[in-house]
């Protein structure tokens, strides 16, 4: 043999050493022997290298081979150690082996010493093998056991006749069973599948009897009590038999519902566009249809009698401009003039108001948290909130009931703004308001803020009340939350951001003003032909000089060339080609001290930032009458001028 060896030799005669030394480089030609003559030199190689072997005499003086065994294993467990005397005893060589010696040889036998060392140096090779191996499975099961006690996934461990044998907590945790009903075999993987996933569960097992696995995939469980969740779903076998095998699960209910939350949000954005850029034309129409009603009632006399169907022509304008302002603040496409205002201040003000909205047969109950709640938003639409809600509630207790009308201050973490499209962490001021009505199922649930859906019956509502009250919500930087069930009532979750730095205002009402005959001029710009009509004649009619333009082009044109003064550039927002906006820019660089109004059924980025009017912008919503007109003009022409 070749092989290279490394031996520590305990020995105190030289001669034996000698001896010892020969016999074994006649079978490994390359042997390096340390040889101890006393305890100390044995302690000190031991502490100072590894060793393939290490050889003991029994009797050393001051030092005996059991000490000398027992120091090695020590020091060095896996090092093999063979007694190598002339004065061991029988007894004694069976105690050194009991002990853990691989093994003894008599100085008149030396030449049982290579076999011997062969022997002994093969079974500690097969041994560390066997030890690294026993590790190497040691390590799997205890990295199985942390992956499967770290609750990151379900991870349960099963038997084709469908049982689970072993499961862990995430597992019992998402399908509501218990480590008792493990213990007792209650949990059978088949008998949790709903009947319409078993033949892909069949395919499944068909493919991990020709893979040795399955390809995750998406699936339902029933919990303990019944109740359907989604999950994704992988298994494998065991090897040595596809009859065992362990499966991961993952709960997909979370993101089953934020996919929901952002289908429905984009369906609701795609509706909201829809409903702003319908309600912005026709209120285009409507302006010119109140507007020149209000003229023909004011120039015919009282016993006309064409007079009650020109009322009826106003009174169907105003229903129809009610309707476009329900769609503007759905698609959140209004005009908001927020403050800060307390919540709890609001609830209370309207609270003879709610009173006789929801009749006497339905017990109104206030719960204002002493925190109050000071949150920006436009007081009037928080009022339109409030009483839609209530009215909904009053509207789903026709034999009476309890309305509940809540505030709150609490705080939304990630981990809710996680779950939640749109929703970002911080305080928030949360009105709830609950009823005992009749409820609604699922389905209804889904379609509950959709523009024109509703559970009445005909005529009794234009299903645009929710609708609107999300607009709002949405408009304010805020987010709305139902829970109902069928029989059981509802709840509405109205969830603001906290205003915490800032102080809560009052509206003021502005006192009504006379103003004398104008002599102004005014460049009014509008692409509508009929409200452009509509709103010279009333301009003029109060003694405004009006220019008019049909598009940007033309009314930068007359900027330039007319000879005199001009006051105020009167420009709807939204036209083709160029908007108002950068009309009135490239205006004030020909008109510097000329102000601006403008006119909108919405109001886009331009000159609103999500519907919050910027500081000093003045504008009329559409469809506007034309006292509201005139009173606008008046206004902005009669404000402070701003220098810059």
């Amino acid at each position: 043999m070749n092989d290279t060896l490394r031996l520590l030799h305990l020995e105190d005669s030289p001669y034996d050493a000698e001896l010892i030394r020969h016999c074994l480089i006649r079978v490994w030609k390359d042997v390096e022997i340390v040889v101890a003559d006393t305890r100390e030199a044995f302690e000190r190689q031991l502490d100072s290298g590894r060793y393939d072997l290490i050889l003991a005499d029994y009797k050393v003086p001051g030092f005996d081979g059991e000490l000398a065994l027992k120091l090695a294993r020590e020091r060095h467990p896996d090092t093999p150690v063979i007694f190598v005397s002339g004065t061991i005893g029988e007894d004694a060589a069976v105690q050194c082996l009991l002990e853990g010696a691989a093994d003894y040889v008599l100085k008149d036998n030396l030449r049982r010493l290579p076999s011997a060392v062969e022997r002994t140096l093969r079974e500690a090779d097969e041994q560390r093998r066997r030890k690294k191996a026993e590790e190497a499975v040691r390590e799997r099961e205890s990295r199985l056991r942390r992956i499967v006690d770290s609750n990151i996934a379900g991870i349960f461990f099963w038997d084709l006749n469908g049982k689970v044998v072993e499961a862990n907590d995430a597992f019992l945790k998402m399908t509501g069973y218990t480590p008792e009903d493990l213990r007792a075999g209650r949990l059978d993987w088949k008998a949790m599948t709903p009947p319409e996933y078993l033949e892909r569960d069949a395919r499944a097992v068909e493919e991990l009897k020709t893979k040795g696995a399955v390809t995750p995939y998406e699936k339902e469980y029933l919990r303990k009590d019944g109740s359907p969740f989604p999950v994704l779903l992988g298994f494998a076998a065991f090897e040595g038999g596809m009859d065992r095998g362990v499966g991961f699960v993952l709960d997909l209910s979370q993101r089953k519902n934020l996919e929901d939350q952002l289908r429905q949000a984009q369906r609701m954005e795609v509706v909201g566009r829809l409903a702003g850029g319908v309600a912005h034309d026709f209120n285009n129409l409507l302006t010119p249809i109140l507007g020149l009603s209000d003229l023909i009632l004011g120039q015919i006399k009282p016993d006309d009698p064409v007079r009650s169907d020109i009322e009826e022509i106003k009174k169907a304008g105003q229903r129809a401009a009610r309707l476009t302002r329900q769609l503007l603040a759905f698609s959140r496409k209004q005009v908001l003039q927020p403050r800060v205002v307390d919540l709890n201040e609001s609830v209370q003000e309207m609270q003879m108001l709610l009173g006789r909205l929801i009749g006497e047969d339905v017990t109104l109950s206030l719960q204002l948290s002493p925190e109050g709640g000071r949150v920006k938003v436009d007081p009037g639409q928080m009022e339109q909130v409030i009483m839609n809600l209530a009215i909904n509630a009053r509207d789903a207790m026709p034999q009476g009931g309890k309305l509940t009308i809540e505030t709150r201050r609490v705080f939304l973490d990630e981990e809710y703004a996680g779950r939640h499209v749109g929703v970002v962490p911080g305080y928030h001021v949360v009105l709830i308001v609950s009823d005992t009505g009749t409820g609604m199922d699922k389905e209804t649930m889904g379609h509950l803020f959709e523009p024109f859906f509703t559970t009445k019956p005909q005529g009794k509502g234009t299903g645009l009340g929710l609708a609107t009250v999300y607009g709002i919500i949405k408009q304010s930087g805020g987010h709305i939350w139902a829970y109902s069930e069928p029989k059981r009532g509802s709840t509405f979750k109205v969830y603001l951001p906290e205003a915490r730095d800032e102080k809560a205002s009052r509206v003021v009402s502005t006192e009504t003003r006379s103003y004398s005959k104008a002599s102004e001029t005014i460049l009014l710009l509008e692409d509508d032909d009929a409200l452009r009509g509509f709103a010279c004649r009333v301009l003029r009619m109060r003694g405004f000089t009006v220019l008019e333009a049909g598009s940007g082009e033309d009314a930068i044109k007359i900027s330039i060339t007319h000879p005199g003064p001009i006051d105020l550039l009167l420009t709807d927002i939204v036209m083709p080609e160029m908007n108002g906006p950068e009309v009135a820019r490239q205006i004030r660089k020909v008109r510097k001290g000329i102000r601006v109004l403008y006119m909108s059924g919405y109001s886009e980025n331009a000159i609103v930032h999500q519907g919050v009017l910027e500081p000093g912008t003045s504008l009329l919503e559409k469809p506007f009458s034309l006292q509201a007109l005139a009173r606008k003009v008046r206004e902005v022409l009669d404000a402070p001028q701003v220098s810059g």
